[in-house]
């Protein structure tokens, strides 16, 4: 890996004119490119995340089927929904 050191300044030219161009009103390029990498890394953590699991699986041999897992969802909802202060 190669340490990075750039900033929105850093960009090539249409690239930067290109961004610029779906900047919110007073949304910042800076801001636009942090948000971007934020939303990468948590990506890029999803799918390692992912994988992850897939090998945690293959090497426990331990599965879930999706109603299983979407029952455990709905009981931590519930859960939440329960404890929320009315």
């Amino acid at each position: 890996m190669k340490p990075a050191s750039s900033s929105a300044n850093d960009l090539a030219p249409d690239l930067r004119a290109a961004a610029e161009s779906v900047l919110r009103d007073g949304e910042t390029l800076q801001a636009f490119v942090e948000g971007a990498m934020r939303a990468r890394i948590e990506h890029r953590q999803f799918i390692a995340r992912g994988l992850a699991s897939a090998e945690e699986a293959r090497r426990t041999g331990v599965y879930y089927t999706a109603e299983e897992v979407l029952a455990e969802l709905r009981a931590k909802l519930d859960k939440a929904r329960a404890a929320k202060p009315k």
